[in-house]
């Protein structure tokens, strides 16, 4: 399948050894972002990705794009622009430490993308599935602009939209509200992801509480089909509805699971139990990413599409970095054993 996704690329800096930021004088650098991670799984799976975005016509802008490239990513779209990339500061958690994330995306390239800069029609011909994110709308209002640009014209063309709600309450600081702006924004999905505060978000209703210390707990199946019954008449162009779910029982011990919603089945999982997570960051993405590349090679087998979308992204929990590097092959190893080893 041909695929473009759309979004900011970042430049992470991580302490070593567990350092605060406050400590240390050395950092660990990775390209990344929510929606370049998607790409790159949705890469590795074998898929013709097309990445969208902005980026400064500099040595890190031609160091960004190279490695995307790198990554198998078809990058003949990006547009080349602005003074910089953004970037952001990652603390990892430790036992009861929580993490902490401090972005610099004001100024960015991205951040100053506007509406026209992008042919949409020339992206999108020949292409299938656009994913877009609720990032990027948090961004800037010009760069949420360019998002509607984005889906409006996707939508003309006939493709199918897969939207990450991606609810980053940080980034909204130029004056809309995400309660206003999402809703607007996922309404075009036909494929819709999001974790138990995004759909919490997007619908107004409370959330179900995920309360997994193991793999032994046991799903209200019941109670999450009613509240995505309620979801779909909100959301009608909507066919899936996909909740990921995870309970950080520490830094470094995660419980995964999920379900699925398609208008008239709710569709459950295995919970893993990850012990260590090696790193946190980039599962949600992974998770939607994985559920793509399944729901297009075997679209009408959702509980296969479930399971493999929950694989993939447990197996991202031992991989530094943001990207997914994980094959096909892999994860159905991991879906066809009964545990995994730790």
């Amino acid at each position: 399948m041909n695929i473009v996704t759309f979004g900011e690329v970042l430049l992470r800096f991580s302490k070593t050894d567990d350092m605060r930021l406050s400590q240390g004088n050395t950092m660990n650098a990775h390209f990344g972002g929510s929606e370049a991670n998607g790409a790159v799984s949705l890469a590795t799976f074998g898929n013709h990705v097309r990445y969208v975005t902005r980026l400064p016509r500099n040595a890190m802008g031609e160091a960004c794009n190279l490695r995307l490239r790198e990554m198998g990513l078809d990058t003949r779209h990006v547009c080349w622009g602005g003074e910089r990339i953004g970037t952001y500061f990652f603390e990892q958690a430790a036992a009861m430490r929580p993490p902490r994330i401090v972005y610099d995306r004001k100024g960015s390239a991205f951040y100053d993308l506007q509406p026209g800069q992008i042919d949409w029609h020339e992206v999108f011909r020949g292409q299938d599935v656009f994913c877009c994110s609720g990032i990027t709308c948090a961004l800037s209002a010009s760069a949420a602009e360019a998002t509607f640009e984005a889906v409006r014209t996707a939508d003309e063309m006939g493709l199918t939209i897969a939207c990450d709600i991606n609810y980053r309450k940080n980034l909204w600081h130029y004056g809309a509200q995400a309660a206003d702006v999402l809703p607007r924004l996922i309404a075009y999905g036909d494929i819709i992801f999001g974790d138990a505060n995004e759909w919490q978000l997007a619908s107004g209703l409370p959330r179900l509480p995920f309360e997994a210390v193991d793999a032994h707990y046991v799903l209200d199946g019941e109670a999450y089909t009613q509240m995505f019954r309620h979801i779909a008449e909100r959301y009608p162009r909507c066919q899936k509805f996909i909740l990921g779910l995870r309970n950080e029982l520490s830094a470094n011990h995660h419980v995964l699971s999920g379900v699925l919603y398609n208008r008239q089945q709710l569709f459950t999982t295995r919970i893993y139990d990850i012990n260590p997570v090696v790193d946190p960051m980039g599962v949600g993405d992974a998770y939607l990413a994985a559920y793509l590349h399944a729901h297009l090679e075997r679209h009408d087998d959702d509980q296969h599409s479930l399971d493999f979308s929950l694989a993939a992204s447990t197996l991202k929990c031992t991989i530094s970095g943001d990207f997914n590097l994980s094959t096909e092959d892999e994860v159905l190893a991991l879906l066809d054993s009964s545990t995994i080893d730790n």
